[in-house]
């Protein structure tokens, strides 16, 4: 009976008894090596490429490497060895001469081929690449975190029949394996940021980003933000902590407290901005962890409990809210020409012939998207003349909205463009988006307050609710945007002095204190942490200092300079502004004036660098908090942070080197 354990075995065995007789069979006949016919196929296997057949005695012949000189058996008398051991030799790298072939000038080395006798094909110019585990392994780990590829698949048969039909010598990976490399990934991954994050001359703000899901457990992204050594705005996604209580008035302090500890932060925290309401207590557990000594200071102010993105998005849910039966109408009559090819043709015939001067594309909203339903109306309702003709052409379409509709439809935009355009800077700007916000939210506030003392109370009582949440919104956070401003050579108190005017009335001259009191206890912070020894040689500008026997001399200077540092804020306030360009680079010029101001600069690093959002680029825009999918619910929490955090890294790094050869171009 057939041993099943020998079936292996058995078929290698006939397998490189028929590739020997393949190469010495000429035509019908079977030759012995002692035959020596006088005609003699060439031989077809690649092997020979890379041994000669030499004589070392009567009836005995060894294959010798033409790279490493080493000989091996090939036959004795009628006994012939085949060429199994000598592609065992090339494909497998142990040949000294193949390991460095540019040294060598070797020849192309041997491609392994099936065991299967089938005819042959050489290509000139073909490289064997040697097969390495530890990468193919690497690389799948790779895969299935920048891809969000669940880690189950490694072992899906579809996926285990592909790749062994790429390389059959590929050991599978189990679930376990595969959780193991992208752990090992993400750490690898972590030690280059943690590396880069120690040259980061200023502080960090923290943006706390909560994710839901269907079980009662929530996932706080955090997100580090900062200004480099060269100025540029950046940000890291440093940890995504799964939280079993959200509601806890301690698990904020706790997962910001082990963040800081993960990453060597302590000390260097300047302000934290939440997306997420929480509760008085756990604000409060927050605030020691702010790096400046008094963390008090600003009356705690440095803890943002809105986040912009996530309160602009409820000022635009409230406006959906009030006019969700025109939305419906819009919404339908764009289902209806969108969902049929024959009347979407139609449309497009009627709008041609009408001559309507848009470019706007007409599409169904993801209602989970608020800006989707803005861009909805705006196309449809400059193209409400083609509905209208729409509705004479074709007798199927009943959900026509009326010319009160389309007014409606209208004043809804009135109401989501600024949103729009405040938002969508979001993602488009590199600048310090505090600035930005600045601007948005008073304007925002002081023309909701025109809205309600107009006398359409369909607008006016939709304004009101909106102003209630941009107030609460400028109560707890003008005084961070309020600095910022005065941190931009354009603006100052100018146009802090401007702005609340407008909006407090008599009560401006207070709110204005507050911002310059607030804003000089901050500098009389920063005047009493250590400068660098000479400003020279702060933030890269040119390594060491010269031994030049001055070392002494900057010491005096910094001391008998220091009274003149305080007024440093003074005088930059004092200066005259700077022209109001379009394309105007605050950072830039702080860096360009960091030794004319080198306290002053390094409060202007840290305030600029205050994240007015929590929400990442791609969700501003939601409705609600974005939910956790089922699959990464059910990992493990830290293989969750793993492949989370190693794909925004892996991402960031691959963008910054395309943007560096984009440059150099």
């Amino acid at each position: 009976m057939f041993d099943p354990s020998l079936r292996g075995v058995k078929i290698k065995k006939t397998s490189d008894e028929m590739e020997t007789a393949i190469e010495v069979y000429n035509h019908d006949e079977m030759v012995t090596p002692e035959t020596q016919p006088s005609k003699r196929r060439k031989k077809k296997s690649m092997v020979w490429e890379h041994f000669t057949i030499e004589t070392v005695s009567p009836g005995c012949r060894r294959a010798c490497c033409n790279g490493c000189k080493q000989s091996f058996a090939y036959s004795n008398g009628s006994k012939v060895a085949g060429t199994s051991h000598l592609k065992r030799h090339i494909a497998k790298g142990t040949c000294p001469a193949l390991l460095h072939p540019l040294e060598n000038n070797q020849l192309t080395p041997y491609t392994p081929k099936s065991d299967t006798p089938r005819r042959r094909y050489r290509t000139s110019g073909s490289t064997y690449v040697l097969f390495d585990q530890d990468r193919y392994r690497r690389e799948i780990a790779k895969m299935i975190i920048m891809h969000d590829y669940p880690l189950h698949m490694v072992e899906h048969p579809g996926f285990i029949s592909f790749v062994q039909s790429l390389q059959p010598r590929s050991e599978m990976v189990s679930f376990n394996t595969v959780q193991g490399d992208c752990v090992a990934t993400y750490l690898a991954e972590k030690q280059n940021v943690m590396k880069y994050l120690e040259g980061v001359p200023g502080r960090f703000g923290l943006t706390l980003d909560f994710w839901t899901s269907k079980q009662t457990l929530s996932y706080v992204f955090i997100t580090g933000h900062f200004i480099d050594s060269d100025w540029n705005l950046q940000k890291k996604l440093l940890n995504v902590v799964m939280e079993p209580y959200p509601d806890s008035d301690s698990a904020l302090s706790l997962a910001v407290s082990s963040c800081l500890a993960d990453w060597g932060l302590e000390g260097k925290l300047f302000c934290v901005t939440l997306n997420y309401p929480v509760s008085k207590v756990a604000l409060e557990n927050l605030r020691p962890l702010l790096c400046i000594k008094n963390t008090n200071i600003l009356d705690g102010q440095l803890l943002i409990g809105n986040c912009v993105a996530r309160t602009f998005s409820s000022l635009a849910k409230d406006v959906i809210v009030q006019g969700k039966d025109v939305i419906k109408k819009i919404r339908d009559s764009v289902k209806y020409v969108k969902t049929s090819e024959s009347r979407e043709e139609k449309f497009l015939e009627l709008k041609q012939h009408l001559q309507v001067p848009t470019e706007l594309i007409l599409s169904l909203d993801d209602q989970t998207q608020w800006n989707t339903t803005y861009l909805m109306l705006v196309a449809a309702s400059e193209l409400k003349e083609v509905f209208s003709c729409l509705d004479t052409a074709d007798p199927d379409y009943k959900q026509v909205p009326s010319a009160e509709d389309w007014r409606q439809a209208e004043t809804l935009c009135t109401f989501l463009k600024p949103l729009y355009d405040a938002v969508y800077v979001l993602q488009s700007t590199d600048n310090p988006t505090s600035v930005t916000f600045f601007h948005e939210i008073w304007k925002t506030q002081a023309d909701l307050s025109r809205v309600i003392a107009g006398e359409d109370p369909y607008m006016g009582g939709l304004a009101k609710t909106m102003k209630e949440k941009i107030d609460k919104y400028w109560r707890d956070c003008s005084l961070v945007l309020a600095m910022a401003v005065v941190m931009d050579p354009r603006f100052k108190m100018k146009l802090v002095e401007f702005s609340f005017s407008k909006i407090f009335g008599e009560d401006a001259p207070k709110n204005i204190k507050t911002v310059d009191d607030g804003i000089h206890e901050l500098f009389n912070e920063y005047i009493a942490l250590p400068l660098p020894l000479t400003p020279t040689y702060a933030e890269g500008g040119g390594g060491d200092p010269k031994p030049d026997g001055l070392i002494d001399f900057d010491m005096y200077i910094m001391e008998t300079t220091g009274q003149n540092l305080k007024s440093e804020l003074d005088q930059y306030l004092d200066e005259t502004l700077l022209p109001r360009v379009q394309e105007f680079d605050v950072l830039d010029w702080w860096k360009q004036n960091k030794l004319k101001y080198p306290t002053l600069s390094k409060m202007a690093r840290d305030i600029l660098s205050i994240p007015v959002s929590a929400a990442a680029l791609g969700y501003v825009f939601d409705m609600e908090p974005r939910e956790m999918d089922d699959y990464k619910t059910s990992l493990r929490p830290e293989t969750v942070e793993a492949l989370i955090c190693a794909k925004e890294w892996i991402q960031s790094e691959a963008f910054a080197a395309q943007s560096a050869n984009d440059s150099s171009l």
